[in-house]
């Protein structure tokens, strides 16, 4: 069962936000937003205008975040607007940028998937929560953008389309089970009812397609000593054929970890999957004290 465990563990997982805008633009651009125009907005639209402003430099979107109640859970960012302040001090000459690849809504909550260059070429996950209509928390995984997969997958491409919003909960549900009973408690009575092994499609970027290539991860994972300890998970969103799940756990020689997984659900089954792996620092280099979580 140990062995199974880290078996599909391993094909799993292996392997900022931090401002909104370029100081160097023109001031006249932090113009107020209007309540009409908040309001005809979604806050999926919100966010993604957020991000974008990485690539505008358009202040306006500064208007979407709470200034007076935001919390941040990228512990190398301090807490509120003037934690990104700190971030943009920092900044390249070339200020950053952000292509949203995947977005999608829950409840109060907007989930993103995006390629950025900020320091350097990252995949992100990035999750806000929204509050009458402004951003009042945000949650991110980051990691280097890597090589293609043994089976030519990159970590952004695949499918993009959410669809299936009638089967949002299922699906939710179909994660929710795979993620407690497989990662979390290592049970396999259910995974090949749960993930459909001959669709099934794998952008980790040490891992190839299917079930079959497991092995070689397995392999790897068993020659080196390594761990893979999927501990508690923290958050299930989703809609409609995407789900995202944010879990805390051990990697490699034993990091203390946060993951956050993205699954594609078709059919009943998880047929693709995404991930992001991040070290969480020790609590005496955190910036704020709102936790990873």
């Amino acid at each position: 069962m140990k062995l199974l465990k880290t078996l599909l563990v391993t094909a799993a997982i292996i392997p900022a936000m931090a401002a909104c805008s370029s100081g160097k633009h023109n001031t006249t651009q932090q113009s107020n937003i209007s309540a009409q125009e908040t309001k005809s907005m979604s806050n999926q639209d919100k966010a993604l205008a957020l991000l974008d402003s990485f690539n505008t430099g358009d202040k306006t979107a500064i208007g979407y975040v709470n200034p007076k109640n935001y919390i941040q859970h990228n512990l190398a960012v301090g807490d509120g607007l003037e934690g990104f302040g700190a971030v943009m001090a920092n900044a390249p000459a070339g200020g950053f940028k952000a292509n949203v690849v995947r977005a999608f809504s829950d409840g109060d909550y907007v989930v993103t998937h995006t390629e950025y260059d900020f320091f350097g070429p990252k995949a992100g996950f990035d999750i806000f929560r929204f509050e009458n209509g402004q951003i009042v928390e945000h949650w991110d995984n980051l990691t280097a953008i890597t090589p293609p997969n043994p089976s030519g997958r990159t970590q952004f491409d695949g499918e993009t389309e959410v669809r299936d919003l009638d089967k949002t909960e299922v699906n939710k549900a179909i994660v929710r089970q795979f993620a407690e009973e497989v990662l979390v408690n290592g049970n396999m009575d259910n995974l090949t009812s749960l993930v459909n092994p001959a669709k099934y499609l794998q952008h980790n970027s040490q891992v190839a397609d299917g079930l079959d290539g497991l092995g070689n991860a397995l392999k790897y994972f068993a020659e080196n000593d390594l761990v893979m300890e999927y501990d508690k998970v923290h958050k299930i969103l989703g809609q409609g054929n995407f789900v995202l799940t944010v879990s805390e756990g051990k990697f490699g020689k034993g990091d203390h970890v946060a993951y956050y997984d993205l699954f594609r659900v078709e059919d009943g089954q998880i047929v693709e999957h995404w991930d992001i792996i991040e070290t969480i620092p020790p609590r005496s280099e955190w910036k704020n004290d709102n936790g990873k979580f």
